[in-house]
């Protein structure tokens, strides 16, 4: 697990008893005076965690923040500020900047630890529901939370029908689903006329046909002799 946190603080007092209470918890503190060096420190580091002041040297907290969540790499690093502006336009500009918490000076060391824990556990939290909500495969990202499809970082669009038929396909990789799986487990439906059933192999078709025209050839459901199964087209 990764227990570097980066401690953003022109007062070397401060920084350092912050840094002192980190250690103590089993957490390894990496210090910057000024908000330059505390960017070079996140992106070189790519920390669990921020503490982050508002007023510092070289470039504010405010800016420290807006190209940490501008760039996708840095974006999803969790951030406290600690600072001793108390006006509530501070508190609410902080986090609307994306904060996860805000505190204000003096503090109290043990609660900033305390908020330190609690900060990162809701972010491991919400990481393995992201992780849990997404099928990779190769190249193809399925998001469940946001319902996107991706290929090589481009977006699919697809119906709902079609989407719901590629999650099926990517949960069943490499397994030959016969027609009558497919109209039960995506249509709800067992018997259906002839002229539906073609309707229907033409939609499982055109859910992967969409993303192969949008995104150079990904995926694609392969008919067999008793029904379709995903292939990788390299």
């Amino acid at each position: 697990m990764n227990k570097q946190v980066v401690v953003i603080e022109d007062d070397k007092d401060i920084a350092g008893l912050v840094s002192h209470y980190l250690e103590r918890e089993g957490f390894v503190p990496l210090t910057a005076y000024d908000g330059e060096e505390g960017l070079w420190q996140i992106k070189s580091r790519s920390p669990a965690l921020v503490i982050l002041d508002l007023m510092l040297p070289r470039k504010s907290g405010y800016e420290v923040m807006k190209q940490l969540k501008d760039q996708k790499t840095t974006a999803g690093i969790p951030v406290i500020i600690l600072t001793a502006r108390s006006d509530e336009i501070d508190r609410v500009l902080g986090l609307e900047l994306g904060a996860d918490d805000y505190m204000t000076k003096p503090f109290s060391p043990r609660e900033l630890i305390a908020r330190v824990k609690a900060v990162m556990r809701r972010t491991v939290r919400e990481a393995e529901t992201d992780r849990s909500k997404r099928i990779v495969y190769g190249k193809l990202q399925m998001d469940d939370l946001r319902h996107e499809v991706r290929y090589d970082d481009t977006m699919i669009p697809l119906t709902s029908k079609e989407y719901s038929l590629l999650k099926y396909f990517l949960e069943h990789t490499g397994v030959v689903l016969s027609r009558d799986v497919l109209l039960q487990d995506i249509w709800g439906v067992q018997v259906l006329r002839h002229e539906q059933l073609l309707r229907h192999d033409e939609d499982g078709r055109r859910a992967c046909v969409q993303a192969e025209e949008e995104a150079a050839a990904p995926r694609r459901p392969h008919p067999e002799r008793q029904g379709y199964r995903i292939q990788v087209y390299r």
